[in-house]
């Protein structure tokens, strides 16, 4: 079985996809029974499309894979802490397990700047929230994506 080191690093992966083809990096995968259901990276640039967020492209991704909505026995590893849209994916697709590599303190919605998976007033929580893992990696992803964008 691999750590949630493992399956981050896989996301990163992902992550460095959306910097090839200068997209911001993150990137997101979607695990069940310790294998890869759901993956996605940042396509919003691309695809002209607010939704186009990693998460949100795993999780379709993994639900078409799972041919299931309902993802309750799957953990999402997603390389910066998720917004309000995709917290809100995420409790709607009843994801068990969330990690995520670096904290947003400009947007994030799992713990900075609100806590939308863990919200009693919801019908649903995440049961299992990590944040934090490998999370230089995924910062420096970031620093030098903005770094390079700047500087064009």
């Amino acid at each position: 079985m691999k750590t949630d080191e493992d399956y981050m690093n896989l996301a990163i992966m992902e992550a460095e996809k959306a910097l090839e083809i200068d997209e911001v990096p993150i990137g997101a995968v979607v695990i069940y029974n310790d294998k890869i259901v759901g993956r996605g990276y940042n396509l919003k640039e691309r695809d002209s499309d607010p939704t186009a967020h990693a998460e949100m492209i795993a999780l379709k991704d993994a639900a078409q894979n799972m041919q299931s909505w309902r993802l309750d026995k799957c953990d999402l590893y997603v390389t910066i802490e998720p917004c309000p849209m995709c917290a809100g994916a995420i409790v709607q697709a009843r994801i068990r397990k969330l990690v995520f590599g670096a904290f947003d303190p400009k947007a994030g919605a799992t713990g900075s700047l609100y806590n939308i998976v863990e919200d009693q007033r919801l019908n649903h929580q995440v049961s299992e929230v990590k944040g934090g893992i490998l999370a230089e990696k995924s910062q420096r992803l970031m620093k030098d994506f903005f770094i390079k964008l700047r500087n064009k």
